[in-house]
């Protein structure tokens, strides 16, 4: 019987989450024990799903305490006991941070990974609020911190909801591993560690905190971060390594935090990376470098472990707003090398493209067929961008010396395979399973890979072909595409292409749907308040969209997240590469002058866009967004009356 017959026949059950059902399993107790801030959906898009059923897979007794109480006696921290190697903290699939706030710091309408949306199901930073209960709970239990909250915090950062720079989460936290990036080949070697070389695979014994330090300062980890004293570091300070300035120099000099940013980026994206060491608080955090990309193998794996695809039972008539986005989606790959500034992908995932296999795909595409309420529309065929499927670099030995954060910015790297076919085969075959009516794109498109020319014929022609298929079978009326701005100046520093490129797919775009009789629309996401951004780019933004006839409705103002070249261009004001000043807008009046550009078309913003550009100097702008009529001071239109009535539009 082969793997994927065992697996049909295999009777699918969550991960327990109480003693009731670690009981119901035979367990007494269980080898690791996992807190998690989102709520538990067994489905190979939420991590604390991936890394408990990784771990089951491998033979551990792995329990999931969904959202735990973090108020009163800490009954959900106690309930399961000790386990016998660690505790480990999943603090959620978005930033916890971003997740419950705009960037205007406002609470959201809801918490997407919460049950209906609730906003009281988890606290802000769990990853550190789970962590000290943990450790005035059980003071001698190993706490291992993963996920994108510690990932991105894994060396000093800035925090824009406290308006400062923060030190590694360690510091603050008081765990004692960060598992940093897609955590399924770091955290299977930590298990297989702790268990050959302390417990020699006796149940009956536990790991202390002692003991796990002493074993990863002998047999350190990759992609790991550990808190350590000058004569602890493994193999002391290498020539090789590479030392940052310390923390509290980056405080005192925000030139030497820029400085630092850029050797953290450039050894993200290398395919043989460095270790990183940073000086906080009379120690180092020690950052092992990450491990290769993942093989097709490998990344199938993760993808074809027994998920249900469900939440918790205990969800049951309950909406989680996240899981009914992604419910029957595929994700085809993880990495991105584009490489945006804003971005936090490549510090997460790296830029090389790990690719399922084929049949991995088909398999779970089967597996959505059968679920419940399932119409034979899949939402997305997908990833971190839609269209770099099983793309790579033609000569392997380049990309080893490679430091770019981007391969197609500030041009399409020479050395890209960028080969559509693959994923044309995908969509074809997937299209062509039993079940399935139509599958959709939702994932962003990079056009500048379908607009290059390419001295290869074969990639120009595959391009192409892509993308008519593209809007021919896989739009659902509406195509998401992110220009981000229309000022090429801005786009630079958001290392994105010329708005030029995007003129240019839109006119492709509405060529290929008029020859079809089609009636679909581009959607295009844009950004204000970005590092470099000024209210004359936002003015111009909208005149340029106005002109291509877009009433915006996917836009945001830039939020500073942790760990990404914009976030340190905004809080520093200097560009980690060039270290050149550069203007961010950050009080909330300026924010707000900039944001109103998006929406030129409502009356109650006019008044307000019109006093801005008198302001600025640029009256000439007024009537390119208005018409050819005067105004007032209050922005009302002047005139004969039958003026004002042919402009009232």
């Amino acid at each position: 019987m082969d793997r994927e017959d065992v697996r049909d026949v295999m009777e699918l059950r969550a991960l327990p989450t109480t003693k009731k059902e670690m009981l119901q399993r035979g367990w007494e107790q269980a080898d690791v024990i996992l807190f998690s801030a989102d709520a538990y959906v067994d489905h190979p898009s939420f991590g604390a799903a991936v890394i408990g059923r990784l771990l089951e897979d491998e033979g551990y007794r792995v329990c999931i305490v969904p959202q735990p109480d973090w108020h009163g006696d800490y009954r959900d921290f106690r309930k399961l006991g000790r386990p016998r190697l660690f505790f480990s903290i999943a603090p959620g699939c978005m930033d916890s941070m971003v997740n419950k706030y705009t960037a205007n710091r406002r609470l959201r309408s809801e918490d997407a990974y919460s049950p209906d949306g609730r906003h009281d199901m988890r606290p802000e930073y769990p990853t550190i609020v789970y962590t000290r209960i943990l450790k005035e709970l059980f003071p001698d239990v190993p706490v291992v911190l993963g996920g994108i909250e510690a990932s991105l915090r894994r060396l000093t950062h800035y925090d824009y909801w406290q308006e400062r720079l923060r030190k590694c989460i360690l510091c603050d936290s008081g765990a004692d591993l960060i598992v940093y990036g897609m955590g399924e080949l770091p955290t299977a070697d930590l298990c297989r560690l702790l268990d050959d070389k302390l417990l020699h695979g006796r149940e009956e014994q536990t790991v202390s905190v002692a003991d796990f330090r002493n074993l990863l300062r002998k047999y350190p980890i990759r992609q790991t971060v550990m808190l350590e004293r000058k004569e602890n570091i493994p193999g002391g300070i290498r020539e090789d390594d590479i030392v940052l300035h310390s923390h509290e120099e980056s405080i005192l000099h925000p030139e030497k935090h820029a400085e630092n940013f850029r050797h953290i980026e450039e050894e993200s994206n290398k395919l043989q990376p460095q270790r990183i060491l940073q000086p906080v608080d009379g120690m180092y955090a020690v950052v092992n470098p990450p491990y290769p990309p993942m093989t097709t193998e490998q990344i199938d794996r993760s993808f074809d472990f027994p998920y249900t695809r469900l939440p918790h039972p205990k969800y049951r008539g309950k909406r989680i707003p996240a899981y009914e986005m992604i419910k029957f989606s595929v994700c085809l790959h993880r990495g991105c090398f584009g490489g945006c500034a804003f971005c936090t992908i490549s510090a997460h995932q790296g830029k090389f493209i790990m690719s399922r296999s084929r049949a991995s795909i088909l398999r779970e595409v089967r597996q959505i067929v059968k679920m419940a309420g399932f119409k034979g529309y899949l939402s997305d065929l997908g990833g971190p961008s839609a269209n770099m499927y099983g793309m790579h670099g033609k000569d392997l030995q380049l990309c080893r010396r490679c430091k770019r954060p981007s391969c197609i910015h500030p041009a399409v790297c020479s050395n890209l395979d960028a080969d559509h076919r693959p994923l044309l085969e995908i969509y074809r075959a997937v299209d062509a399973l039993p079940g399935i009516k139509k599958s959709f794109i939702g994932s962003g498109v990079r056009y500048d890979l379908l607009l290059h020319e390419y001295k290869d014929e074969r990639l120009r022609r595959a391009a192409q072909e892509y993308t008519r298929e593209l809007i021919l079978h896989h739009v659902s009326g509406r195509l998401k595409v992110a220009p981000e701005h229309t000022s090429d100046r801005v786009l630079r520093l958001m290392r994105k292409p010329s708005f030029r490129q995007f003129r240019e797919f839109k006119r492709i775009f509405d060529r290929i749907n008029r020859e079809a009789g089609l009636n679909q629309q581009l959607i295009p996401y844009f950004i204000s308040s970005h590092p470099g951004c000024k209210a004359e780019d936002m003015a111009e933004l909208a005149v340029q969209t106005k002109d291509m006839d877009f009433h915006l409705e996917q836009v945001q103002d830039f939020t500073p997240t942790p760990m990404t070249v914009s976030t340190e261009a905004w809080c520093t004001g200097r560009h980690p590469y060039t270290l050149e000043q550069v203007f961010s807008a950050k009080s909330p009046e300026e924010k707000l002058r900039q944001r109103m550009f998006f929406f030129w078309y409502k009356p109650e913003e006019r008044p307000r866009i019109i006093a801005e550009l008198r302001r600025m100097g640029r009256e000439d702008l007024i009537g390119k967004l208005y018409g050819p009529v005067s105004y007032m001071s209050s922005g009302r239109p002047s005139g004969k009356k039958g003026n004002r009535r042919k402009n009232r539009s």
